[in-house]
């Protein structure tokens, strides 16, 4: 192999990477984070497994990305399915530049993995778990529960496809010391310390709504 033929090619990266991507804001937006979340809760990994919420990041995980030889990511897809519908894609079809909208992360995680491409620090291996949602409009609220059951279901799928990669991923025993989100998010909490709907809107800024819609908002003089 020539210098310049040995300079183009992708240094070799043993390291895993799983990914959950999406916004806990937005109910099932959050399906992603919610996975990857209950897979570090139930599942020990070793050491050349990095579990990471990327939440809505973006662009910020490249380095992440091109780190890692293989790569699972956990999202809510929108590919016109049945709501609470699982689909797995590997490797090429998951789409780099494509003019399909299929990831509700599309337009950040699709030119995180085109700058991977041109850094020439594409992974290996890449595989993304998604659910269709059910529920968006809901500024606050947790997963609906027809999504929520299918997240042991997505843990099994990266499990899965961890021991087809030759990763030994073993149950917990007990809880993990470490939290992989902010205090904050875990789920449990984050549900039992939502304000009412008297108290907070469920579809966005009341305030900022209040200027636009409310008495004598622009929307009113529009």
């Amino acid at each position: 192999m020539s210098a310049a033929a040995e300079s183009s090619a992708p240094a070799a990266r043993a390291g895993v990477l799983v990914l959950g991507i999406g916004n806990v804001l937005w109910a099932d937006e959050g399906f992603g984070v919610r996975a990857v979340q209950a897979l570090h809760q139930h599942w020990q990994m070793p050491s050349e497994v990095s579990l990471v919420d990327g939440g809505t990041q973006g662009l910020y995980l490249l380095d992440a990305v091109c780190a890692a030889g293989s790569v699972i990511v956990l999202d809510a897809i929108d590919f016109a399915l049945p709501p609470g519908t699982l689909k797995v894609f590997r490797d090429a079809e998951v789409p780099v530049w494509s003019d399909t909208v299929m990831s509700l992360h599309q337009a950040s995680f699709q030119e995180l993995l085109s700058l991977a491409r041109l850094r020439n620090r594409f992974p290996s291996r890449i595989t993304l778990i998604g659910v269709q949602p059910a529920v968006l409009d809901d500024l606050g609220g947790s997963l609906s529960p027809l999504v929520r059951a299918r997240v042991d279901e997505a843990v099994a799928l990266a499990v899965s496809e961890l021991t087809a990669w030759g990763v030994a991923a073993v149950p917990r025993t007990a809880p993990p010391e470490d939290m992989l989100s902010a205090d904050a998010l875990d789920l449990h909490r984050y549900e039992g310390e939502r304000p009412s709907a008297a108290d907070a809107c469920r579809v966005g800024d009341a305030r900022f709504l209040n200027q636009v819609h409310g008495p004598g908002g622009a929307r009113e003089h529009a």
